[in-house]
């Protein structure tokens, strides 16, 4: 059911159904109301869309914007009906050597070969970014439900003080990325030589929400 919030003066926030019609919707939005649009910002089940203070009518861009919302499951089955193409997938390749991998087969009750394969054998999207600049928020897609009970795998119960940039990692129904050293509590599986984040290049952030990512064993 999607419910319809103003954020101030020049911003709505949509609720929709799951992450899967959030994109489906944020990249409706940026093809038709574009040229209209500040920022469109997907969360996991929200979608925050804001507009310029100045714009001239916007009364009619929020009643664009709340058919969008209203029509998000007919966009959600047929994608072709905004225009675009599902984006590419990114490969991600990864040293399973996580300081976690064992105790996650443990935990499952499978072999760290297996928690590989769970890993490595499903398809991810990022639902959203956050955290820290660059660190992505992954989502198995559904077709991988195998996959699910090693996501679900609690947080550390200490955190620890400082996770390698490049760690591969899971917890709490997603898979993340760390983008450069810091804290963290999720579980490491890996560690990839790919860099999330590069203030330097444009755009800064190898991902973005909506983006599809494969995991490939090294």
């Amino acid at each position: 059911m999607t419910e319809i919030r103003q954020v101030g003066d020049h911003a709505l926030l949509l609720e929709l159904e799951d992450n899967a019609t959030v994109h489906t919707v944020a990249r409706s939005a940026r093809e038709q109301l574009g040229d209209q649009l500040v920022e469109v910002v997907p969360g996991h089940q929200t979608l925050l869309v804001v507009w310029d203070e100045g714009l001239e009518d916007a009364v009619a861009l929020m009643s664009n914007l709340k058919a969008l919302a209203s029509d998000a499951s007919a966009f959600k089955l047929d994608i072709s009906a905004i225009g675009n193409e599902p984006p590419p997938v990114v490969p991600i390749r990864v040293r399973y050597d996580g300081a976690d991998l064992e105790a996650a087969a443990t935990a499952l009750e499978v072999s760290r070969e297996a928690v590989v394969e769970l890993h490595s054998g499903a398809a991810y999207t990022v639902a959203f970014m956050g955290f820290s600049p660059g660190f992505p928020y992954l989502v198995a897609d559904e077709t991988a439900r195998r996959v699910l009970p090693l996501l679900e795998l609690g947080r550390l119960g200490t955190p620890r003080t400082e996770v390698p940039a490049g760690s591969v990692a899971v917890a709490a129904g997603y898979c993340g990325i760390y983008p450069h050293s810091s804290p963290g509590g999720w579980n490491l599986l890996g560690r990839t030589d790919v860099v999330l984040f590069d203030a330097g290049r444009d755009p800064p952030a190898l991902l973005e929400p909506g983006t599809r990512v494969r995991f490939e064993p090294v």
